[in-house]
């Protein structure tokens, strides 16, 4: 057997075990340490009883980020403008727990368990969905599922705009119009037929086209500046680590440090964040989010275009060899 193919054989051996382990790592590591970590959360209420259930909640170190509010009103506000998940309120009825299931039913959950934990034994805990997550999805596994699709048709659009030799501004004009045609087929299926997303529709179909256009023009990017190997090197962050790391399925701050920060690095988490803030928070802390977006799309275009501008190996004669040079024939 000739020694190449031999090492072929071997590094496919070697390959698909290397991949399966990375895989594994990507998405089975974070989803195994699930655990609050600087959550923010509120405590409202008069003291000295706020000032119990506050301490109460720092003996978990490191597990909550405290804001104090003067009353539930306050405590209401900051959850609807996606400052906190949640919110402890003391009362002259008893314990009270304001949530936003639609921020995440996840941390929702958790709240709920740490609010029964800290009342007086006995004590009847009330719970109030401040924002609730839609009727369709209230577990959040619709809207969660969503990113994985959206993250393959951003590097298929990569990919299929590397391999049919586009280039230049007809690549990125090509990138732009995938990407929104994407965002009205996704918010068709989302919002109109699932109803998993209730903002509205010219947004969150925005949303989705950013967020695809982001991941595409990554890729393309990458692979106008590295060549082919640029559609796997992309492949591998937007897919491998920005969804694994996206956090959408449960939270950001749920996640191992520095997962949750890197994943809203990546277009993937980003977008997630900034759909989740139109479809259900009408557009709050969405400006974080849509400038990371942003930037990558502006950042893979401009390497898209300046790609375009060398000149390809397609363009070298039939029958000429890369990288030789002709030297001309002298007559005898």
């Amino acid at each position: 057997m000739p020694a190449a193919p031999n090492r072929r054989a071997v590094a496919v051996i070697l390959l698909v075990p290397l991949i399966v382990t990375l895989s594994l790592w990507a998405f089975s590591w974070p989803a195994a340490r699930i655990a609050p970590r600087d959550l923010p959360v509120g405590v409202a209420g008069a003291a000295p009883a706020a000032d119990q259930l506050q301490r109460q909640l720092e003996q978990r170190a490191g597990a909550f980020e405290i804001h104090r509010y003067d009353d539930e009103a306050s405590a209401r506000e900051a959850i609807e403008d996606r400052v906190v998940y949640g919110a402890f309120v003391v009362t002259g009825e008893g314990p009270r727990l304001l949530t936003a299931s639609a921020a995440s039913p996840v941390v929702s959950q958790l709240l709920t368990e740490a609010a029964k934990g800290a009342a007086p034994s006995g004590t009847a805990v009330t719970v109030t969905d401040v924002v609730a997550a839609p009727e369709a999805d209230p577990r959040g596994a619709a809207l969660g599922a969503s990113i994985l699709p959206l993250a393959l048709a951003g590097v298929a659009a990569g990919a299929l705009v590397t391999v049919t030799g586009l280039r230049g501004a007809r690549a990125a004009v090509t990138l732009v119009g995938a990407a929104g045609l994407v965002g009205v087929a996704a918010t068709t299926v989302a919002h109109s037929w699932l109803g998993v997303v209730t903002g509205d529709w010219w947004t969150e179909a925005g949303v989705v086209a950013l967020t695809v256009l982001a991941i595409s023009s990554g890729v393309a990017g990458l692979a106008a500046l590295f060549g082919p190997k640029g559609i796997g090197m992309g492949a591998l962050l937007m897919v491998l680590l920005g969804n694994s790391f996206s956090g959408v399925t449960s939270a950001p701050e749920l996640l191992p440090e520095p997962v949750g920060m890197i994943g809203q690095w990546l277009p993937p988490g980003a977008g997630g964040s900034l759909l989740r803030s139109v479809a259900f928070f009408d557009g709050a802390a969405a400006g974080g989010a849509a400038l990371t977006l942003t930037a990558w799309v502006a950042l893979g275009l401009t390497a898209v275009l300046i790609g375009g501008r060398r000149r390809p190996e397609t363009d070298i004669p039939a029958g000429s060899t890369p990288g030789l040079r002709r030297e001309p024939v002298l007559a005898d």
